[in-house]
């Protein structure tokens, strides 16, 4: 077993319980891992902006991979890099959204759009990511053959019963790497953790890839070990276990 120097989290279905709220076990190993020099980040599928009041309530001033690493940021104030996907690609998917009659949400810089968006003029923005979401199993299967099919973009999802759509050869761990190179910390000293298929290149990219308990089957399978659900303070157990040793 190595010396981990940094710890990845997911935030939804990881740091977060099913309440959407930090406990107060992983709160305090986070503030105990960040007092002993330990870089905690934050590496999500979402934005910036509803990332940050955790990032605040945790008192973390370390980068951060946000939009499944569309963007990356250097400290929560200082924009590291950006990828954008093309407005054409954008355009493209909100088509099939429509014709599948399927509900659609996107990350632009700005903010977060949905299908209830009145009056949107998807030119006037600049896009990080694409999202679906269906309980219709079938529906969501056509609408990832299709986007697989042209070949442009990374397919995820954050939820059984959703697709996230981020540029081609942009992931969570392509976010880690980058943190990893502006902190000189290498990818086998860092830990990641996840519940989803958006985590699944940092997990296999990662010297110790977690997957929670609550994860999906496919991230366990990928995943180093399997540790208890996010209602269990999973994070506080992979910290005091293996960061802290």
């Amino acid at each position: 077993m190595g010396t981990y120097k940094l710890i990845a989290l997911d935030m939804d279905g990881t740091l977060l319980n099913e309440d959407k709220k930090i406990s107060a076990e992983n709160q305090a190993a986070i503030r105990e891992a960040s007092a002993q020099g330990k870089v905690v980040i934050m590496s999500t599928g979402r934005g910036a902006i509803s990332a940050m009041p955790f990032i605040k309530e945790l008192g973390l001033s370390t980068p951060l991979v946000v939009v499944n690493g569309s963007e990356v940021w250097a400290s929560p104030d200082t924009l590291l890099k950006r990828t954008l996907v093309p407005i054409e690609t954008i355009r493209n998917l909100h088509q099939l959204a429509v014709e599948h009659d399927c509900w659609w949400w996107a990350y632009s810089v700005a903010g977060v759009f949905n299908r209830e968006s009145e009056g949107l003029d998807m030119d006037q923005h600049e896009w990080l990511k694409f999202g679906y979401f269906t309980d219709n199993a079938e529906k969501l299967q056509r609408i990832r053959d299709v986007v697989s099919s042209w070949g442009t973009l990374e397919i995820t999802n954050s939820h059984p019963s959703n697709l996230e759509m981020n540029p081609l050869g942009i992931s969570k761990a392509t976010g880690v790497e980058t943190v990893c190179q502006l902190l000189g910390i290498a990818m086998s000293e860092v830990i990641a953790m996840g519940d989803s298929e958006n985590d699944i290149a940092m997990i296999r990219e990662a010297g110790l890839g977690v997957a929670m308990g609550n994860a999906q089957e496919e991230v366990k399978r990928i995943a180093d070990i399997t540790t208890v659900t996010n209602n269990e303070h999973a994070v506080a157990q992979v910290i005091r276990t293996y960061l802290l040793a």
